[in-house]
């Protein structure tokens, strides 16, 4: 009887310690050699989102009636809506003198060349610079700093949104990873894996602006928050090992 309660006690001490499986990312990173690298990656311009929109000339005055008056009530004002265009539902941003102009489904580029191309036909040598202000991304879960981050360049992939929130906690599941995007009026959701590379090639490698990505815990996190396992299930396993192990020393 007592060899069998030892190995029960090594079998579920083993059951509760993680792997070194679980643990490493990019278990295989061969993969990832002389593999070609995606640069062309440029977000979607989407409703809500908030564009800051410069125009320059050689003629100063000439792009003043194209500049957006903020007002004196917004001076010093740091919300991102009164220094910036807000796309409404319609993908439209109210331009002045242009009025309505359509930016949602496109690049910053295409809003550029467009806006550009309606510009000359009353300013000379304009140059436009567009930008998404609100560029942002949602790390919750099990990471060491959880929180809404800003991103300036609008490119971050999902490790490094990860190496922003300063990385997994020890209770983190590598194999749990769920993003949460909404696109095209509607919600995507997928769930990615740190121990494969699998993830360089996914869709969701590049994440968008307002995408939430929660990091899920481990059996062990779980347990640490005060939850019980699954008692039948845990009960049917010991059942089990008993069983064998029984038979196995007679």
């Amino acid at each position: 009887m007592k060899k069998i309660l030892l190995l029960l006690v090594i079998f579920l001490s083993l059951f509760s310690c993680a792997t070194k499986k679980q643990i490493l990312y990019f278990q295989d990173a061969e993969k990832l050699d002389q593999a070609t690298i995606d640069q062309k990656f440029e977000p979607i311009i989407e409703p809500n989102d908030i564009l800051y929109i410069s125009i320059s000339s050689i003629d100063s005055e000439v792009i003043k009636p194209f500049e957006r008056t903020i007002g004196i009530e917004s001076v010093g004002n740091n919300n991102p809506e009164l220094q910036g265009y807000l796309v409404n539902t319609e993908g439209d941003i109210r331009f002045p003198v242009l009025g309505n102009f359509k930016v949602g489904g496109k690049t910053r580029r295409e809003v550029e060349i467009d806006l550009k191309a309606k510009l000359s036909e009353y300013i000379k040598d304009v140059v436009v610079d567009v930008r998404i202000m609100n560029f942002k991304i949602t790390v919750l879960g099990e990471v060491k700093n959880p929180g809404v981050f800003t991103v300036k360049d609008e490119r971050v992939t999902l490790p490094e949104a990860i190496g922003l929130a300063g990385d997994f906690t020890q209770d983190g599941n590598r194999n749990e990873i769920v993003i949460i995007r909404e696109e095209d009026g509607k919600r995507k959701v997928a769930r990615m894996d740190f121990t494969h590379t699998d993830l360089f090639n996914s869709p969701f490698y590049f994440l968008k602006q307002n995408d939430i990505v929660y990091v899920e815990p481990s059996l062990k996190g779980v347990k640490k928050s005060g939850f019980l396992p699954d008692v039948p299930a845990l009960l049917s396993l010991v059942t089990v090992v008993l069983s064998t192990v029984i038979i196995l020393t007679r």
